[in-house]
């Protein structure tokens, strides 16, 4: 039950970010948005972690700020992952930095309130 939490506030943050944001943007139905959904919380679960082993000293040298750029990273991935010549569910992004940055930001910040209020 938890992890469907999880995903649907990953679905709820992806949704306020593409409407928040003009380069950040998305084209499907509920569907769509739900796989994107699943797929963001599976590279957050496999390759989040190997990510974040490999920049520890950086993670520690800038007291944790070079996790929003782990987590822009990680949306970069399901961006790409996301485009039509691979998966084709519809996620896109205008460039790597600003979109995704503040987008992973959105999408963190929904998720923690969503997470807060109907978690365990």
């Amino acid at each position: 039950m938890n992890n469907i939490i999880k995903i649907g506030a990953t679905a709820a943050g992806l949704y306020a970010a593409t409407w928040l944001l003009d380069g950040l943007e998305f084209e499907g139905g509920f569907g769509g948005l739900l796989l994107v959904s699943v797929l963001i919380f599976g590279v957050n679960l496999f390759v989040r972690p190997i990510i974040k082993l490999l920049s520890f000293p950086v993670i520690l040298i800038t007291l944790g700020l070079f996790t929003l750029v782990i987590n822009a990273l990680m949306l970069q991935i399901v961006v790409w992952l996301s485009e039509p010549e691979r998966l084709g569910l519809g996620l896109g992004s205008d460039g790597f930095f600003w979109s995704t940055f503040l987008g992973a930001i959105i999408i963190a910040i929904v998720r923690t309130v969503i997470e807060n209020i109907f978690g365990d």
